[in-house]
């Protein structure tokens, strides 16, 4: 096994020739897998730095559902990526289904031809600059010719994806209460918020909001809303006076009543609307 050396990323070769899958199976082994190409500096890079071998390397590509495939990444190979040779590839006899690259060959230096997968060439290998904490985990770590590259996803920012958009502070509604979550700062991207009101208090609005990768949270704050009781009946004969702390006949209203002079009350002389939406005694009369 031989070795190129680009800062953290490396490239490594077989000294002896094997099959596509078997030539993978020793990359995986030993490093991370078949080189994945990502453009035409590395292409220049390994023709400059990798022995010439007559029948030439294996690279990490091979024909899936008849596309074209970077294996390591499972992306189909696009046009801007390809760097086939003339008339390449050609799938002779219907069984091309992997590619060798074509190291100082003399006709066509780092380019590309698609092969039978149990043809024997050396591995052409890489280890990976990107690691399992590469990017935060917060974005796609991108492999360059001696170091990587974060592709953040959204929501997140930094050279190393590193930093989460905010969304404005939320704070407890009134008569209720408020439980967050935060993956890491209070109220940024993935953030999320559950709010529950007090007895005789209803949520009016969502009860979990998130903290979206636009900065903004999926719906407002929730309000908590007294229950109502219901309407009093009007009667000539019963005078009512109430007091409403939450609104007019809901939670916590109280309601005296009295008759005229002459009259005499039947039933409660004081009801309370109650945390059920219900008053705590039936409707008085006078008689």
């Amino acid at each position: 096994m031989n070795q190129k050396e680009v800062s953290a990323w490396t490239y490594h070769y077989s000294n002896k020739s094997y099959s596509w899958n078997y030539s993978r199976a020793f990359c995986q082994k030993y490093y991370t897998d078949l080189v994945a190409i990502q453009n035409k500096n590395e292409i220049a890079y390994l023709n400059e730095t990798v022995p010439y071998y007559s029948s030439y390397y294996w690279i990490g590509i091979r024909k899936i559902d008849n596309k074209w495939t970077w294996v390591g990444t499972k992306k189909t190979l696009t046009k801007e990526a390809e760097n086939w040779a003339d008339n390449e590839p050609n799938n002779k006899k219907n069984n091309q289904d992997c590619v060798e690259i074509y190291i100082k060959s003399p006709s066509a230096p780092g380019k590309w031809n698609d092969e039978p997968c149990w043809k024997k060439k050396r591995a052409l290998c890489y280890r990976a600059s990107c690691q399992d904490m590469s990017c935060s985990k917060q974005g796609e770590c991108i492999e360059t010719i001696g170091n990587y590259t974060c592709s953040c996803y959204p929501g997140f920012y930094g050279p190393e994806c590193e930093y989460a958009v905010q969304c404005p502070a939320l704070k407890s509604p009134e008569q209720g209460s408020m439980s967050c979550f935060h993956s890491a700062k209070a109220f940024q991207h993935q953030s999320s918020c559950s709010f529950s009101c007090e007895e005789g208090f209803a949520l009016v609005g969502p009860e979990v909001v998130q903290c979206t990768a636009s900065g903004v949270w999926t719906a407002p704050t929730p309000v908590c809303k007294a229950l109502q009781c219901q309407d009093l009946p009007t009667s000539n004969k019963v005078r009512v006076n109430c007091s409403h702390p939450f609104g007019d006949f809901r939670y916590q209203s109280t309601c005296s009543f009295t008759c005229d002079e002459g009259s005499f009350l039947v039933g409660a002389s004081v009801l309370q609307c109650l945390d059920t939406g219900n008053w705590d005694a039936p409707f008085p009369e006078c008689q």
